[in-house]
């Protein structure tokens, strides 16, 4: 029981820890920044500080091939001018044979700079530096804004004091600005959890799960108990692992959306997923350290309650080298699916999987004669293993295309992402029809073998119009996954053009046509957009709605170009955390959560052409009809406010 408890206590002290990290950091050393103009385009930027008593700060030098201090910039604009001057009180560091200077107290660092093009009034950057004492050396980075003589105002603007979503015109809209597919998350996590009850690493496990319940129970009474509880233990221990994400979302709601589409990130992401697939195809298995799945293992004799949980968690990692690329499938695609991007998501994903995987478990262990219609174990395992491999390709696929649309590098155009997908369901069924095996290991062609072979088929004869430009181009099916339409090697006819990433231009236009604005926030990675894009927009009634009646505006909140350095601003939320906004995507979202109180896309907003809320916001809407009557009741706001 002191084990248990003292593991408790060990996960309290990481969720802790977790949390602490997700805060604000505390800085060693508190400085002041300020400027001094040299000449139109120079200045000499000065850092000063007090010092920490019984700590001294690192000269700025190079140490075993790397600086102590760095200065850096939000922009390519600010030019550094020679090294960085330093003064102070100068000492030997205790730590180091070779000569490194140290500071004690007061420190003064001036560093020159130039600036290409306008003047900004202020300029944003950071301060990385080294400290220690006679036992520790440690680094630390400071941001900072810090104001130019003869600057630039910026004309950016966050917060707008006229749009008040609590107070529209008209009363239509989503009533709050939360995600509505929690539904259908849970229900895509249900799904991958039986996928992977049918793994080679876990359909095994059933009929000895059963056999042990069966034989401990005793009662049958008590033996439903138990299996309720093994269940239950499942979905919670799935449901446990999304806690850390709450803790990140808590100190930041963007966090999860900007990690989603960082192009690193899905970088990322494409390699695992290939490491996935590699693993699905037998290269190599993916499994935890076996010391810890026995060490976990061993306490499931420590009462009934722990005992079984421990069970559960046994099952959790023995079976991780299949269950863990279908869970980061899911936890990946939760993450880019243009919803809110933030933690409540993957909880119920999670809550899904466990449930997917968790529930037959317990089922059979309440009605072991169900077993009875279990397929036995046999190479059936390894096909659907094989299947699930080049899945996996698919999905590395669709997060090297999230980093070529962020990026814009043109990689991965429509066309040549479906020619890939076309190729993988080939594969498919090629493999199933056992054209990759010797003679003498040809597969035996079952009817349900017919059924996959059919259905990946139909598969790749629906994805090839895709490489067309004509109207059957669409594959309305699997909208949002490929890119866009206009993300295309032909020169597609877009008949909605909105403007891009330009708000001011819009209100401009707004007031000179009489019109009201249509906000959409959407994301380069968003696949919900696509949906909404492909789907809907291109109904006729909606397209001539929003064609004839609005100033039609879409924000990337994903947009990775930095804005023009007069453009960039340090911004207090309205929480009072302070925010660099630098890139374009970082206006937007900042602008979406200020003004709209949400972080999910897409998401459409009517403002006036005096930048009043008409409605309050509509999320992602799949059916037309419902879009075409929340535009028509901004429509009908405008003409209220028109009369007045």
């Amino acid at each position: 029981m002191m084990k248990i408890v003292h593991s408790f206590l060990l996960i309290v002290l990481i969720l802790t820890g977790l949390a602490s990290i997700s805060q604000e950091p505390q800085q060693a050393y508190k400085w002041n920044v300020s400027s001094k103009r040299i000449s139109v385009d120079q200045y000499e930027i000065i850092f000063q500080t007090a010092g920490k008593q019984d700590w001294q700060l690192y000269a700025p030098q190079v140490l075993a091939d790397a600086p102590t201090t760095v200065l850096a910039f939000s922009d390519s604009a600010i030019v550094l001018e020679g090294a960085i001057k330093d003064s102070g009180t100068v000492k030997q560091s205790p730590l180091f044979e070779e000569k490194v200077n140290v500071y004690e107290g007061p420190v003064v660092l001036k560093q020159w700079i130039s600036i290409k093009g306008k003047i900004p009034q202020k300029i944003l950057g950071s301060l990385s530096y080294s400290y220690g004492n006679d036992a520790e050396y440690l680094q630390e980075q400071a941001t900072f804004s810090v104001a130019l003589e003869g600057g630039e105002a910026s004309g950016t603007r966050i917060k707008i004091a006229s749009i008040d979503l609590k107070n529209p015109v008209n009363n239509c809209g989503d009533d709050d600005a939360d995600d509505k597919s929690l539904l259908t998350i849970f229900l895509l996590g249900f799904t991958g959890g039986l996928i992977a009850l049918i793994t080679p690493c876990v359909f095994p496990l059933i009929p000895l799960t059963v056999s042990f319940f069966t034989k401990r129970s005793g009662t049958r009474k008590k033996g439903i108990a138990n299996a309720l509880l093994y269940g239950f233990s499942i979905f919670a221990i799935y449901v446990l692992l999304s806690l850390p994400f709450h803790l990140v979302d808590k100190a930041n709601p963007e966090i999860l959306n900007n990690i989603s589409t960082n192009m690193w990130v899905n970088l990322v992401f494409f390699v695992i997923f290939i490491f996935f697939a590699l693993s699905f195809f037998g290269l190599y298995e993916l499994t935890l350290p076996g010391s810890f799945a026995n060490r976990i293992d061993s306490k499931s004799g420590i009462s009934d309650v722990w005992g079984i949980f421990f069970m559960a968690l046994t099952l959790a990692i023995v079976s991780f080298s299949c269950t863990g690329p279908i869970l980061g499938s899911l936890l990946a695609g939760v993450s880019s699916g243009g919803g809110t991007g933030g933690a409540t998501q993957l909880s119920f994903g999670m809550a899904g999987f466990g449930v997917g995987l968790g529930l037959p478990f317990a089922l059979f262990a309440m009605f072991p004669g169900w077993l009875q219609s279990l397929p036995k174990s046999g190479g059936w395992l390894t096909s659907v293993k094989v299947v699930l491999g080049f899945l996996e390709l698919a999905l590395a696929v669709k997060f090297l295309s999230n980093a070529d649309l962020v990026e814009q590098w043109g990689l991965l155009k429509r066309e040549v992402f479906i020619g890939i997908w076309i190729l993988i369901s080939l594969c498919i069924v090629l493999y199933l029809l056992g054209v990759f095996n010797k003679k003498e290991n040809k597969p035996k062609l079952t009817k349900t073998r017919w059924g996959f072979i059919i259905f990946f088929s139909a598969v790749t004869l629906y994805l090839i119009p895709g490489l067309t430009n004509t109207k059957w181009g669409n594959l309305k099916l699997i909208s949002g996954f490929p890119p866009p339409l206009s993300y295309s090697l032909y020169d597609r006819k877009i008949n909605i053009k909105p403007i891009h990433n330009d708000y001011e231009k819009a209100v401009q236009l707004a007031k000179e046509q009489n019109k009201p604005i249509l906000i959409d926030f959407t994301g380069w990675a968003c696949q919900n957009c696509r949906r909404m894009e492909e789907n809907v927009w291109i109904d006729k009634e909606v397209e001539a709605l929003m064609k004839d009646n609005f100033i039609i505006l879409s924000l990337y909140v994903d947009e990775r170009n930095n804005l023009p350095l007069t453009e960039q601003i340090e911004y207090t939320t309205k929480n009072g955390t302070k925010k660099s906004i630098i890139s374009v995507g970082d206006k937007w979202s900042t602008f979406q959560s200020e003004n709209f109180n949400s972080v999910s896309q897409p998401q459409y907003a009517i403002l006036s052409p005096d930048e009043k809320a008409l409605t309050k916001t509509k999320g992602y809407t799949p059916d037309p009809a419902e879009f075409i009557e929340w535009l028509q009741c901004g429509l009908d706001a405008f003409q209220k406010v028109q009369k007045k």
